[in-house]
């Protein structure tokens, strides 16, 4: 455990400068780092110590700088929603959230992209929007542990300066933390290793703090605004890539490929499904999928009848071409393989 936590304070060190830069994101960056040495659903708890102390560093650096028309609309609307999201914490799996959280960073991708940093225009929300988006902050925040990154773009469009995104995030965000920890600690999930692995995250929250503050000033308005944006798809990928990983392997999905002289084969596994796809220099592409045996033509199933007697295990294929169609019968009979084609 010792490695990790010293993988889990750089990391931090790192995220939350980074976090600093952009406006926010270290949550969403620590997450792969954090579900290395915790269970999934302790993350976020672990998660929360480490940013309310960051929230705290920030609003005590950058407190002349909050823009409270903002706050007094989005704190109200979001703090019933933490209770819901932690809530539900304990019932849904994280995985799905983090993969449509995950595709959502990533449709930042053509702000970043364009050659031109839009230049926001100071202007007032609707109080309706500001309440809107509080209560959407709070209840990710509670399902997460995380929630910076996501809502970046609603402070880089309103208009604020660096220093007011960094500041404004901290003060909607510190109050929010704080609810998550009692709540977490309520429902169980602040264990010793919990506690551990969030001090570890708070400490680095601390130096980033220090170090961010030093390096703020030379960054100009349009940079900061393109580390949002980076920020936000870097994370987006790597959200997207980790939830991947995580549910294939809690639905037993598997893909596979191999070559040859004849040609290639792609092969998808997804529980008792098996996808399968060739690809020969000759005869072109050919795709295989196993079915259940009701599921053969009637004509077949008597053919076939008379090569299954006394057979262990039946596997068929539907095999399909670009211009006809076939099957494949597997038949294992006393630890020997017969391949029949119907």
């Amino acid at each position: 455990m010792l490695p990790w936590f010293f993988l889990l304070i750089g990391s931090g060190l790192a995220a939350f400068t980074i976090s600093a830069l952009s406006g926010g994101g270290a949550g969403l960056m620590l997450l792969p780092i954090l579900r290395l040495g915790l269970p999934a659903a302790q993350v976020p708890a672990a998660l929360s110590i480490g940013t309310a102390v960051s929230s705290a560093s920030r609003i005590a650096l950058f407190f002349r700088h909050i823009h409270w028309p903002v706050v007094r609309w989005f704190v109200p609307a979001a703090m019933p929603c933490v209770w819901l999201g932690a809530w539900l914490l304990t019932y849904v799996e994280p995985a799905y959230l983090e993969a449509a959280l995950g595709l959502f960073l990533l449709g930042n991708l053509p702000m970043l992209l364009r050659r031109t940093a839009p230049v926001a225009v100071s202007h007032e929300q609707p109080r309706w929007t500001l309440a809107l988006i509080g209560g959407a902050a709070g209840f990710v925040s509670g399902l997460t542990g995380a929630v910076g990154l996501i809502f970046n773009r609603f402070y880089l469009s309103y208009g604020l300066s660096k220093e007011q995104v960094i500041a404004t995030r901290a003060a909607n965000e510190i109050i929010l933390h704080l609810i998550k920890l009692l709540l977490y600690g309520l429902f169980g999930l602040l264990t010793p290793e919990v506690l551990g692995a969030g001090a570890a995250v708070a400490l680095a929250a601390l130096m980033a703090s220090w170090v961010s503050r030093r390096v703020l000033p030379y960054l100009s308005e349009v940079l900061f605004k393109r580390i949002g944006y980076a920020a936000m798809v870097l994370s987006g990928v790597f959200m997207c890539s980790n939830a991947t990983a995580v549910l294939a392997d809690r639905h037993q999905v598997a893909l596979t490929g191999s070559a040859s002289r004849q040609g290639f084969q792609t092969r998808l596994d997804w529980a008792e499904t098996r996808l399968t796809m060739e690809f020969k220099y000759q005869e072109g592409f050919e795709f295989e999928q196993v079915i259940d045996w009701s599921e053969l033509p009637l004509d077949q199933q008597q053919r076939a009848a008379s090569l299954i007697k006394a057979a262990d295990r039946v596997v068929v294929e539907e095999v399909r071409t670009l211009r006809q169609r076939s099957y494949e019968l597997y038949v294992y009979r006393d630890g020997q393989l017969d391949k029949y084609k119907l």
